[in-house]
């Protein structure tokens, strides 16, 4: 597929809903979500070319892709991957919105000063707003609070994000990165809202396995759904490292991956799973993102891949996510060694 240029007279592909992108129920909603989401969290900013972020987000959707994932300081700089966005959705996705979930975020730093950080009301109401004019939407189907804040009362964040839904502003809200027992007060006090908790997203891969020991079992009784970002650890789980360090990398560019989390351990670690993937016909991405994907109490994976190619990939993990159980035990074992 090559470089989209503007154009007002794109159509989607007519079979992007051939079965392509498998779907899953979000929890006990009524929403289901696409095995993949496309997230925006390094890859789309001001300091990627327009053309080439237009491309994937278009390829994304034309495959299936219906969740776009977003947050108020992705970019780089801050802002700019939602004002991404919001050139390809007037440019080119406005006809197709009622086929989109589109969720921003909120929580993290933002702009400077007291009130540009952080999870109290004012900072998610100001944020709200600018993430629209960002997007150029009139509302957001998911608003995440992005973290637990304990600088600010769970009650103020809580009754935040059910007064955005009140007025209109998004369909649903979620929560990420709160620990468990702060998920659960802030699920009890969204349900007694009458504004339950959709989704819950959190870091989870092969090598990042924390949400197992409370928060998936928590989510899967409550009946709430679950994304997983980061499915391929910022690009460990790829063989992209296993013959040195290439300069177009985030550990080569130090996006937030530095030569100290490519350690020998973590190299042998993914040399052998890399040898289970060929086997399995993947790629050590496809296999890690399918892992994920074997687990039922996942709804979502985020792919944020930098390359039209990177993306291509990512969609062959759908084909095969079933593993055997002398798989499972042999990734285990390799993870555990």
């Amino acid at each position: 597929m090559g470089a989209l240029n503007f154009c007002v007279d794109y159509k989607a592909d007519s079979g992007r809903y051939d079965g392509r992108m498998p779907y899953r129920k979000c929890g006990n909603s009524g929403i289901r979500l696409p095995e993949l989401s496309l997230g925006f969290w390094w890859n789309f900013g001001g300091i990627n070319p327009l053309e080439e972020s237009r491309e994937k987000i278009l390829y994304a959707f034309d495959h299936g892709i219906t969740c776009f994932d977003l947050a108020n300081n992705y970019g780089p700089p801050f802002g700019t991957a939602e004002q991404t966005f919001g050139r390809v959705y007037k440019d080119n996705l406005r006809p197709y919105r009622n086929e989109m979930i589109v969720t921003t975020k909120a929580g993290y730093n933002m702009w400077e000063g007291p009130y540009g950080c952080g999870s109290s009301r004012k900072m998610l109401m100001a944020s709200i707003d600018d993430s629209l004019r960002r997007m150029n939407l009139d509302y957001v189907d998911i608003f995440y609070s992005h973290r637990y804040d304990p600088e600010t009362p769970i009650d103020e964040t809580m009754q935040a994000l059910v007064d955005i839904v009140r007025q209109g502003k998004a369909l649903y809200v979620g929560l990420s990165r709160y620990p468990v027992d702060k998920l659960l007060y802030a699920m009890k006090y969204l349900q007694e809202s009458n504004v339950p908790c959709l989704i819950y997203q959190g870091r989870y891969n092969m090598l990042d396995r924390g949400v197992e020991q409370n928060i998936l079992r928590t989510l899967s009784a409550s009946g709430i759904g679950f994304t997983a970002f980061c499915p391929i650890a910022q690009g460990i789980l790829t063989d992209k490292y296993l013959n040195g360090i290439p300069a177009d990398s985030r550990v080569g560019k130090g996006h937030y991956l530095t030569e100290k989390d490519i350690s020998a351990d973590v190299l042998r670690k993914v040399a052998a799973l890399n040898a289970v993937a060929l086997r399995r016909g993947q790629t050590l991405a496809q296999m890690a993102t399918a892992w994920l994907l074997a687990r039922e109490e996942v709804t979502s994976v985020i792919i944020g891949p930098r390359t039209t190619a990177q993306l291509i990939d990512s969609l062959g993990a759908v084909t095969n996510t079933s593993f055997d159980n002398e798989e499972l035990k042999e990734i285990d074992k390799i993870l555990n060694e």
